[in-house]
């Protein structure tokens, strides 16, 4: 097991308009399984591929444990790469696959054969050493290729999202496999997914990479409850995060944050917290306010809890079984910043295209996770409580959390 460090690592490629790494700074612990997660182009995978020895460094320093490795070819660094699409032989049997790094290594016979039945045994393929690739499963090839891993016990394992092949319950059972035998093995892991459902119940911490800039790395919890800017917090979270600029006004010692017309007040803890938010609604700046789908909750109306109710025409319901997104729209024009663009882009061209269409209708669409048990239906108009104790706020000109 090794510790690896990149210290102001660029990478950039002849001809290219930017760079696909920029001043990365990144320390991975003895043991730790790290995330990186971010959109597709976003330079995770070049930061992989530097670590593995398959991208030369432009810029900065790599070690793995005590060692600078910028120049170390691959095979000098001992570490497993765990591919995309396997990169299995086709013509040699699960047993020869497991078993080819350790011949590449010279290991003897007896040695060769006792890692990769161990292996199989941990992995469950103990009944198809001698199928061939063809013969398994999607879910089997990819257990293949980390029992090659396994076997050849590196300092480290580096995955390139190895599970984006399988179907969707075969990729869940399998990320809680790969999770498992991660914590068994205590190996250092670095692994790149664009999917932030895999990062946030894998990772012991997660790097957010965006333009081949680091933008957050902390414990999946973190990131979802204290996102360092706008980009995070839409990127993290499933349904994303809700976001719509507002501004703020004082009533004697209250605060309250406008959202399409409606006033919220802001919870005296995060004031107590963020004091600066006074000095925003003092000069009358705008901000970004996020407020989580699942700090919803359908409400009575009672007027104990004025100031922190919405009340929403229910535009589409969808039950889930064990949760319900309610889907509303507010009066205030959808947040459009360069991050959320990129955001809805990831998501496909036209949902980029839907964001600019409701930004010039000034319409704001919500989503809401609330009590399955709730009944609520299509043409409703419902009062919507919020928890203001879990409100973001964000700069709309650079996008970083408002203090």
């Amino acid at each position: 097991m090794a510790e690896i460090e990149l210290s102001h690592v660029d990478k950039v490629y002849e001809g290219a308009e930017a760079p696909a790494v920029r001043d990365l700074c990144l320390t991975i612990a003895d043991g730790e399984f790290m995330v990186l997660v971010g959109p597709s182009g976003c330079g995770k995978t070049t930061a992989l591929r530097m670590v593995a020895g398959l991208e030369d460094i432009t810029e900065g320093e790599l070690r793995i444990g005590d060692q600078v490795v910028n120049d170390m070819p691959p095979q000098a660094r001992n570490i497993s790469f765990v591919f995309q699409n396997y990169a299995l032989f086709p013509h040699m049997t699960v047993y020869d696959n497991m078993a080819f790094g350790l011949k590449l290594a010279k290991v003897d016979k007896a040695a060769r054969d006792k890692r990769v039945r161990d292996a199989a045994r941990m992995l469950g393929l103990e009944e198809h050493l001698n199928r061939k690739p063809r013969a398994l499963s999607g879910g089997q090839r990819q257990r293949v290729a980390m029992g090659r891993a396994i076997v050849v016990e590196p300092q480290a394992y580096l995955m390139d999202e190895p599970l984006s092949n399988l179907d969707a319950k075969l990729r869940v059972s399998m990320r809680t496999e790969l999770a498992r035998l991660q914590r068994d093995l205590n190996v250092t892991t670095i692994y790149v997914t664009h999917d932030q459902t895999e990062a946030m119940t894998m990772g012991d911490r997660i790097a957010v990479i965006r333009k081949g800039k680091l933008q957050q790395v902390g414990p999946p919890t973190e990131l979802f409850d204290r996102p360092a800017n706008l980009f995070v917090a839409g990127f993290i979270g499933s349904p994303s995060m809700n976001l719509v600029e507002s501004r703020l006004r004082s009533e004697g010692d209250s605060l309250y944050a406008d959202i399409g017309g409606q006033p919220l007040l802001i919870d005296p803890r995060t004031l107590s917290e963020r004091p600066a938010l006074r000095g925003h609604a003092d000069a009358g700046k705008p901000l970004i306010v996020g407020i989580r789908p699942q700090d919803f909750n359908v409400s009575d109306g009672d007027a104990g809890r004025r100031g922190c109710q919405l009340k929403a025409k229910v535009e589409l319901v969808e039950s889930l079984g064990t949760e319900t997104n309610v889907h509303f729209c507010v009066d205030a024009p959808p947040v459009v910043t360069e991050e959320v663009l990129e955001l809805a882009a990831e998501l496909g061209t036209d949902e980029a295209a839907r964001v600019e269409k409701r930004a010039q209708a000034g319409r704001n669409e919500f989503i809401a996770r609330v009590d399955p048990k709730t009944r609520v239906r299509t043409g409703d108009t419902i009062t919507l409580s919020v928890d203001t104790a879990q409100l973001h706020f964000f700069d709309p000109g650079t996008g970083e959390v408002a203090c």
